[in-house]
């Protein structure tokens, strides 16, 4: 039940938002982490209404939609080097290139996937405030599907030092971070078969 829960929530970063919201986060080159999201979900949401016949004739198009319009709003590298943790420092340059791009692949072979449960269920985001200088911001959100109990689901959202950009690097829904869930899947393993190894099998998950 909690992986359909992350799942559901995963596939709800739809994040619907009114047109004049969007421009105006657009027009901000450090938009808060609150109008990214709305920013994001909006172009997402729109790709995915437009192309429903050719997603259902070939999966593949929600990857690609994944691509372009969700990946550039996902601090990737940032949730892999989280992930490998104490192992960080015991890695070389290429092994943590290759296990980000692993990583990579694998939330947007992830996030296709979930994304075809979005069955117009409503959200509703934390409202726009100031950010006080912080560099990480927690966004709280409720997901509501009549009929069923409200998913509560925290994206927590890092500011880039150099572009000053704001990016998504976990999810926390109903208390349970996905990106400590894989933190604590992988650990193991990698002190186990070594990073490279897990690498290996992070990528095979996505042919």
């Amino acid at each position: 039940m909690r992986i359909f829960l992350i799942q559901t929530a995963i596939a709800l970063f739809l994040l619907t938002a009114p047109v004049s919201e969007v421009i105006a986060a657009s027009a901000e080159r450090n938009a808060s982490p609150y109008l990214v999201l709305k920013d994001t979900g909006t172009k997402l949401f729109s790709r995915i209404s437009a192309n429903q016949q050719a997603i259902k004739k070939f999966p593949s198009v929600m990857q690609d939609i994944v691509e372009e319009e969700l990946m550039p709003s996902i601090d990737y590298r940032y949730a892999a080097y989280r992930i490998l943790g104490k192992h960080l420092k015991k890695t070389s340059k290429e092994q943590r290139a290759e296990f980000s791009l692993a990583m990579r692949q694998y939330l947007v072979r992830t996030y296709a996937s979930a994304l075809t449960k979005y069955k117009n269920q409503q959200v509703i985001f934390e409202a726009d405030k100031p950010t006080k200088g912080k560099k990480i911001v927690a966004v709280k959100t409720q997901i509501i599907d009549s009929g069923s109990p409200t998913i509560e689901v925290v994206f927590k959202m890092r500011q880039n030092k150099k572009t000053g950009q704001w990016k998504a690097f976990d999810m926390v829904v109903e208390g349970i971070s996905l990106l400590s869930a894989k933190q604590a899947e992988l650990s193991n393993k990698i002190a186990r078969q070594g990073v490279e190894q897990v690498t290996l099998e992070l990528a095979a998950l996505t042919r």
